[in-house]
């Protein structure tokens, strides 16, 4: 019996300095993980929104040599009625609001300030996108009819093979994708834990086998869509997103900080939301777009491009939000009118009309609400209203 005992004693040892080591060895990946399933609680929301990389991989990008490109100062507007309660209830972290390139109000909540780099979530989409037409316009695409596949091969035998570019840029592949943020098990939190756990962002594309439609055919919001952006742009150009943003766009932008990307294990950014910014960089981009893809002297974006992917183009269902080239635009948006939006209250909404940008970033735990988003479009719209 007291052989018996030893031995299970010893084994007990054995396991416990093995679970010991691999704690330690997995430590960054354990303590990643903890992130991811605390990034969103009430206690921490705000926080972990204003420092990603803290929590996660990351890739940082040089925003240049240069000094930041002035946002000129404006008379202060005065936020129309029932701003202050939005701010409060939306919980809103930062709002930037520029008419005519100039800054008319500039504020920032829950113990923010105007240097946090912030998440962007979705709105990483759009930037996504304008880098897409720029790489079009150089030639290394050579279409946006083009298969997916055909740039990026590891999607072959995958639910991407035969969907075009055009179709993930309207997120009209088909490809099943469960993007329910309460349930555990969802496509979107097992991708969340890919990137805690430093695993392949690619695979895990390549790995989704089902179809619920033919691509083109039905518009529905699948985030994943925007990574297959990512791999086509990267195998036309043999180039990282990181590279590329930094070369065609951050540098010539005058952003205030150097952005970053978080990334999965293997380096490859998270373009589908893990970009980082200033909020004043968000709306210097916003500017940027409204201006036709001009800045500070330059054409950044081409001209055509911006026209082609603000506008709806993507099957949406009738009376639906419209979405274009990884853009949206409400149902009933006038010409001109258009946002990028990311989820827990991320935007950045543009009225060419009014000559107004208006930049947002939020940690609203209630932004699936039924009318949150119409009720953030229609705040935009009266600021806008409250500057003519």
């Amino acid at each position: 019996m007291h052989t018996v005992f030893k031995r299970l004693l010893q084994a007990f040892l054995v396991v416990a300095v093995l679970a010991a080591a691999m704690a330690i060895w997995k430590r960054e990946e354990l303590s990643r993980l903890l992130a991811v399933n605390s990034l969103f609680s009430e206690e921490k929301i705000v926080h972990n929104f204003s420092n990603m990389d803290q929590a996660f991989l990351t890739r940082t990008m040089s925003r240049g040599d240069g000094e930041p490109v002035a946002l000129p100062e404006g008379a202060p507007m005065t936020l129309p009625d029932g701003a202050e309660a939005w701010i409060k209830d939306r919980s809103v972290t930062a709002l930037v609001v520029l008419k005519d390139g100039a800054m008319r109000h500039e504020s920032y909540h829950l113990g923010t300030g105007p240097e946090d780099r912030r998440i962007s979530w979705s709105v990483a989409k759009s930037f996504l996108s304008a880098l897409t037409g720029i790489i079009v316009a150089e030639g290394a695409i050579a279409s946006i009819d083009d298969p997916v596949d055909l740039y990026a091969p590891e999607l072959k035998g995958s639910a991407y093979e035969g969907a075009t570019i055009r179709n993930v840029l309207n997120m009209a592949s088909g490809v099943v994708f469960n993007e329910d943020y309460q349930d555990f098990n969802s496509d979107i939190n097992r991708m969340g834990r890919v990137l805690a756990l430093g695993q392949s962002m690619d695979d895990f594309a390549a790995g989704l086998t089902e179809t619920f439609a033919p691509p083109g055919e039905t518009w529905q919001y699948v985030s994943i869509d925007t990574h297959v952006i990512g791999m086509v742009i990267r195998g036309a150009t043999g180039q990282s997103i990181p590279e590329l943003l930094e070369q065609h766009i951050i540098q010539h932008m005058g952003f205030e900080a150097d952005p970053y990307y978080v990334t999965d294990g293997y380096g490859v950014a998270f373009v589908l939301g893990g970009l980082n910014l200033r909020t004043r960089d968000y709306a210097r981009f916003g500017q940027m777009f409204l201006q036709d893809g001009r800045w500070n002297g330059q054409q950044i974006v081409p001209a055509d491009w911006v026209a082609a992917s603000t506008v709806p183009s993507a099957p949406t269902a009738a009376g639906e939000q419209g979405y274009g080239f990884q853009w949206w635009m409400a149902p009933d948006a006038p010409a001109g009118e258009y946002f990028a939006r990311g989820i827990y209250g991320q935007y950045i909404f543009i009225d060419t009309s009014r000559d107004v940008v208006i930049a947002l970033n939020s940690a609203d735990r209630g932004f699936r609400g039924d009318g949150v988003n119409d009720a953030n479009i229609a705040m935009f719209r009266k600021i806008a209203a409250a500057l003519d």
